[in-house]
């Protein structure tokens, strides 16, 4: 069943800005949390010399197909079974990674673990892009984000933005490098790592 998100629709373009000049050098990119799949056939679309792989759980696999499907690109991959703590992480080593609003909606520990796996199937000199609304020196940077947190906290206590000083230890803790902090519309950001 084919699903529609229009946040995805509203920060496409500004993150394939970003993307395009981060993954220049990539061929296989793996994306962590399709969603929808939109993101995926977009990106593809407009970078054709990648191969990008999606993932999510398998609850939103169908809607990644149709989105993929309907696209006819032969650069989306069909949706890995990927939940951060329970299935197991692909062996294929991958130049690039992708994620997007994912970190905020995960418990913590799920966000750990994310960032393990991270640093397992990312190769040497790749890259890991990840998109989202993040809290700096333990403080908010607009008002909206902290009503986004209200609303994220009322509907799983474990959920929250998180910090981004504590995002750039977990990367260190896995072989990653911040290469650059973007500034996005909306009161979001995307980080950038690379895999020492």
């Amino acid at each position: 069943m084919k699903q529609y998100s229009e946040a995805c629709d509203e920060n496409k373009t500004a993150i394939l800005d970003v993307i395009r000049d981060e993954f220049s050098a990539c061929c296989q990119v793996l994306e962590i949390g399709s969603g929808t799949g939109q993101h995926a056939v977009y990106f593809s679309g407009k970078m054709p010399h990648l191969s990008w792989q999606t993932s999510d759980r398998e609850c939103n696999h169908a809607s990644i197909n149709a989105w993929r499907i309907e696209s006819c690109l032969d650069n989306v991959r069909p949706p890995l079974a990927l939940d951060v703590t329970h299935d197991p992480w692909p062996e294929t080593g991958y130049d690039g990674i992708f994620s997007a609003n994912t970190t905020h909606i995960m418990a913590w520990p799920d966000v750990e673990e994310m960032f393990s796996g991270i640093g397992k199937v990312l190769e040497s000199g790749g890259v890991f892009c990840l998109y989202g609304p993040f809290n700096y020196q333990g403080r908010f940077t607009s008002a909206s984000n902290e009503r986004f947190e209200y609303w994220l906290k009322d509907r799983d206590p474990l959920s929250g933005l998180r910090h981004f000083e504590d995002l750039d230890e977990l990367a260190r803790m896995n072989g990653l490098t911040l290469k650059a902090d973007h500034e996005m519309p909306v009161n979001n950001r995307l980080l950038v790592w690379v895999k020492e």
